[in-house]
């Protein structure tokens, strides 16, 4: 079913734009604040004093559970305050993609069907295919394991849990040792360059643009590679951070071609489609062509490189754009356009 915009009224001035506090909160907030809007943290007392120290909010609600903002009591405090909300990777994993399509009242930037687009990896395999980006080869039964596969869970965690395997006996004796394994995909582990690149679909242009690039920092894989193979140690696939990079010039036709052809099928598959940020998370093998294993529906932590922009933002923008303050820029245009309806869901 198409997602309908409901923009309460008021809304088309005093925008407060909010997230929960963890993932890119900082970013989020200081792109909102440079765009001239106010701005909201929600977050547990554990994480409040990230916020206090680096002033990043003009006010703050304390919750004990992220869960918490689903409550009538706490979507009407919201409301009154005109907020936005803007989602992110741990917005998702803590409330819950359905939770937030079907139980959050408060606007969202962006279209709420898609988190669930990118959170079911059957789903996520199918938009990719459906837009002709080439995905790895996916196994149902862990007898056809015959070579390196990787082992993923449902969720946006930050590849905690992940595991390599290359037979069926080895992944029994790995998923055993895991916490709830009834879901999973066994996917081909293509060798190869990962790059991750950042787009932004404005809805009120029709134009992808393609803002930042990162690698991410796995532990314990990434510690790994410094051993040259003296220990036995198993890797792990747990993000701890993030690297910048840019891609070879001639590469990029293969990347903005990716990131028009993801937004061209999610019109198709989930109407409106895709809004805002989102995220090919890709690895280019040496003969240069591109797979593609996930897709993030929303704004990535590896954003949180470029608060002052990227080589490619300053190409499109001749100030410092965060994919932050780029999401607050579209809610700025479509607020003096009046066309919010169009942004907020």
């Amino acid at each position: 079913m198409p997602t309908k915009s409901k923009i309460p009224e008021g809304y088309n001035k005093d925008i407060t734009i909010a997230t929960i506090g963890s993932h890119t909160a900082l970013q989020i907030l200081k792109g909102a604040k440079d765009e001239g809007f106010a701005t909201l943290v929600i977050c547990t007392e554990k994480n409040r004093q990230v916020y206090e120290r680096f002033n990043s909010a003009d006010d703050m609600e304390i919750v004990k559970d992220y869960k918490d903002i689903l409550s009538e009591k706490f979507q009407k405090k919201l409301l009154e305050k005109n907020v936005v909300l803007i989602p992110h990777g741990s917005f998702v994993e803590y409330v819950g993609a359905k939770n937030i399509e079907k139980k959050l009242a408060v606007p969202m930037f962006g279209n709420k069907g898609t988190l669930d687009w990118e959170s079911d990896r059957k789903k996520a395999k199918v938009w990719l295919t459906d837009a002709g980006v080439k995905a790895p080869r996916e196994f149902k039964d862990p007898k056809d394991i015959k070579d390196l596969v990787i082992v993923k869970f449902p969720g946006a965690k930050g590849g905690r849990g992940y595991f390599t395997t290359f037979c069926e006996e080895d992944f029994s004796d790995n998923l055993k040792l895991c916490k709830n394994p009834q879901e999973y995909t066994i996917q081909e582990y293509v060798v190869g360059t990962r790059f991750y690149p950042h787009y932004f679909y404005s809805p009120l242009t029709d134009k992808v643009e393609l803002l930042s690039m990162d690698i991410r920092y796995e532990s314990n894989a990434d510690g790994l590679a410094r051993t040259a193979g003296q220990t036995d140690v198993e890797p792990t696939f747990t993000v701890t951070g993030n690297t910048p990079v840019v891609v070879r010039e001639s590469l990029l036709p293969k990347i903005l071609e990716m990131g028009d052809a993801v937004v061209k099928s999610s019109k198709k598959l989930f109407a409106p489609g895709l809004i805002g940020p989102f995220c090919i998370e890709t690895i280019c093998k040496d003969d240069l062509e591109f797979v593609a294993f996930e897709i993030s529906a929303r704004i990535v932590a590896g954003t949180n490189l470029y608060v002052q922009g990227s080589p490619y933002s300053q190409l499109i923008y001749d100030e410092p754009m965060s994919t932050g303050r780029r999401i607050a820029r579209e809610i700025k245009i479509a607020q003096n356009k009046r066309m919010l309806d169009r942004i907020i869901y």
